[in-house]
C-alpha cells in the first residue's frame, strides 16, 4: 500500500525541483529553451492529476469507513495505531493537494513565459514596421 504514496512523493519533489527551476533568474535563451522542454513534459505529467484525485477519494473512503477508537474499551496501542492512521492520512492527503497545486503552478508559469515571449514578439515586429 505504500508504494503509490512513495512514488507521488518523487513526483511532488520532482515538481518542486522543476518549479525552483522555472522561477530562478536566467538568460532568456536559457529561460525560453528550459520553458520549452517543460512544457513537452507537463503533457504526459498530467497522470498526476487523476491520480491524486483517486488517493484522495481512497483516503475519504477509508476515513468513513475507519473503527472509531475514543472510548475506554481501546487498549492505549490500539489507540497510538488509530492516531498514527489519523495522521498518516492527513500526510496523505496533504501530499496529494501539493502535487496538484504545484503541478497547477507549473503550467501557469510556463504558459506565462509562452504569453510573454509571444507579446515580445509582437513588440518587435511592431518596432521593425
Amino acid at each position: 500500500m505504500g508504494l503509490q504514496w512513495m512514488i507521488l512523493t518523487y513526483v511532488v519533489a520532482a515538481e518542486a525541483a522543476v518549479a525552483v527551476v522555472l522561477t530562478l533568474p536566467s538568460p532568456k535563451a536559457v529561460k525560453s529553451r528550459i520553458v520549452s522542454l517543460i512544457s513537452l513534459i507537463l503533457q504526459p505529467s498530467l497522470f498526476i492529476i487523476p491520480f491524486s484525485a483517486f488517493q484522495l477519494l481512497d483516503i475519504y473512503w477509508k476515513n468513513e469507513h475507519r473503527l472509531m477508537c475514543t472510548g475506554d474499551v481501546c487498549t492505549a496501542s490500539e489507540r497510538d495505531r488509530y492516531e498514527k492512521s489519523i495522521y498518516k492520512s492527513q500526510r496523505n492527503s496533504i501530499l496529494c493537494t501539493v502535487a496538484c497545486l504545484l503541478y497547477w503552478f507549473i503550467y501557469r508559469v510556463c504558459k506565462y513565459c509562452k504569453d510573454i515571449q509571444t507579446m515580445e514578439e509582437v513588440e518587435k515586429r511592431y518596432k521593425d514596421q
